[in-house]
């Protein structure tokens, strides 16, 4: 069932601290910080994304400059009470000191997600997807109004893909290239981030091989400068 509504997320996107191993790092997000964040009021969601590939897999297409380890995504029951949670008081400070000890660099969005293609309810059929995240940069001479009306009609070309599990889009509404201290567009240029699940590698390229897979990306190049695609591996921590 396609969702009507757009859900309002929080993404966190993470870039390890240097010299961190990619094991250290993970093991420390997941045990130490997951636990720490999950404490915020309101939050009913919390997902850990853990990048693992940073191959663009199955498309030919401009990447942009993005280099991320991974990304965060929390979802609150009221976007205002949940925002306050991560800037006031003793647990958002602990929050921020913690991210400074593990974390090299954290940009922040804000984001409208729409499911257009819906996921398996069963938790242990989702577990065994491939996923990839992609960040999405639109054409200098269109606007955020025409990125989201071409945005609208290239799900309805998703939807035609063969071999697509589950298919998300995020508009980026709010952006912080320093955490707590909004920006602008010209600071932080992500339109929208792309969720894509598929059974696996193989399927993946075979998708986008596919006539419609072909016809989804034409017109793609019709109102994207940039996808910058990363696979990762996801877990739930709330």
């Amino acid at each position: 069932m396609t969702t009507t509504t757009p859900a309002r997320v929080r993404m966190g996107l993470i870039q390890k601290q240097p010299g961190w191993s990619h094991e250290r790092f993970d093991a420390y997000w997941r045990d130490q910080h997951g636990a720490l964040a999950a404490r915020v009021p309101g939050l009913r969601g919390y997902w850990q994304n853990l990048v693992t590939d940073r191959l663009q897999r199955g498309i030919d297409f401009a990447r942009g400059p993005w280099d991320f380890d991974g990304f965060s995504q929390l979802w609150v029951d009221a976007a205002q009470a949940g925002d306050a949670g991560f800037r006031d008081g003793a647990l958002a400070a602990a929050l921020v000191a913690d991210e400074q000890h593990f974390l090299g660099g954290l940009h922040i969005v804000t984001t409208e997600q729409t499911e257009v293609i819906a996921l398996p309810e069963d938790a242990a059929a989702r577990a065994r997807l491939l996923k990839r995240i992609s960040t999405l940069r639109r054409r200098d001479d269109l606007s955020e109004t025409d990125f989201r009306r071409e945005w609208r009609v290239h799900a309805d070309l998703v939807r035609t893909m063969p071999g697509v599990s589950g298919y998300r889009q995020n508009v980026v509404c709010g952006r912080e290239r320093t955490k707590g201290v909004p920006c602008g567009y010209d600071e932080l240029p992500i339109d929208g981030i792309v969720e894509l699940w598929f059974e696996s590698p193989e399927v993946l390229n075979a998708a986008f091989a596919s006539p419609q897979g072909q016809r989804t990306m034409a017109h793609a190049k019709t109102f994207l400068a940039e996808i910058t695609a990363f696979l990762v591996t996801e877990r739930r921590v709330l």
